[in-house]
């Protein structure tokens, strides 16, 4: 039996890319030898896979799941919006989410958890689902709602099937745990949807934010020629507005376009104590290529 060495085990991966303790294996597998030891990998999908793992995994699916007093919602991406379309890449999803609820908002957390029935980790099936479907998969981050007693709602926009979409959002309510407070959670979660608030309240706008609009506030309103006096009164309105626009309490309720969010849940006889809300991809560069110049290029014009 040949020796493995850390140094060769790492001389595979630099290689393949594949992950350390599948090269071992690999090696181990191959009695030593590289270049079957690659072949090994490239068999299991393990070496194709890590190719792939260059790619941009903007597309996939955004997914929740509910327990008693609880909520969780991943985002797991993959390249083409295709394989959101894929039974496989949906059950993932949504086996990962479930496996979510008895995590907290550490990704890589997540990553290391257990994924039900393989004994592989949830990043490890995600490896295995690359080999499967042929795309980059990537388990991007993750969120979870607790609310002991209370209630944990979500609401997912244009769903493919329950809890699977492209927009998703929790609420978490303390105060009761019943149908009612369930389905006006679920209310919310449309309504952040549509609303995009950056705060639950204005004692958590983000202060740089703040210090910003207002720097560009106090700046309009010198510009009229107005009296500081009354430039400052006008600042002061503009800041309210300003709080209607991201705070979700001080946001007018779409439901009936009248109330405040923080009117209907005080009427509810709850306490809106969290919300979470991904958009599938926000924040992800996706590379734009441009065909007609690459055939060009192609065709040496």
């Amino acid at each position: 039996m040949a020796e493995i060495t850390a140094a060769l085990v790492k001389e595979l991966r630099e290689t393949t890319g594949a992950g350390m303790m599948d090269c071992k294996k690999a090696l181990t597998e191959s009695n030593g030898d590289k270049e079957a030891a690659i072949d090994w990998l490239r068999k299991k999908g393990l070496a194709a896979a890590a190719k792939k793992s260059g790619r941009v995994a903007a597309e996939g699916l955004v997914g929740v799941a509910l327990a008693e007093g609880k909520a969780a919602l991943v985002e797991i991406n993959a390249e083409t919006d295709f394989v959101a379309r894929n039974e496989a890449f949906q059950n993932f999803v949504e086996t990962v989410a479930k496996v979510a609820l008895d995590g907290s908002d550490d990704v890589e957390a997540l990553k290391a958890a257990a994924y039900p029935g393989t004994g592989r980790t949830v990043a490890e099936e995600a490896v295995n689902m690359v080999a499967t479907i042929g795309e980059n998969i990537s388990v991007r981050r993750v969120a979870i709602i607790n609310v002991p007693g209370g209630t944990a709602a979500a609401y997912v926009h244009s769903a493919l099937k329950p809890g699977l979409g492209k927009i998703g959002v929790i609420v978490g309510l303390a105060g009761k745990a019943d149908e009612a407070t369930a389905q006006l959670g679920r209310q919310i979660g449309m309504h952040v949807a549509a609303t995009r608030p950056d705060a639950l309240s204005v004692a958590e706008v983000d202060p740089a934010a703040l210090e910003r609009e207002k720097n560009v506030l106090m700046d309009q309103a010198r510009a009229s020629g107005k009296p500081e006096a009354i430039i400052e009164k006008m600042v002061e309105g503009r800041v309210k507005k300003y709080y209607e626009d991201v705070v979700l309490l001080e946001q007018t309720w779409v439901h009936d376009g009248e109330s405040k969010v923080k009117d209907v849940v005080k009427k509810a006889g709850v306490e809106l104590t969290r919300f979470v809300r991904f958009t599938l991809g926000e924040g992800i560069e996706k590379e734009v290529s441009d065909f007609a110049a690459e055939v060009a290029a192609a065709a040496g014009v």
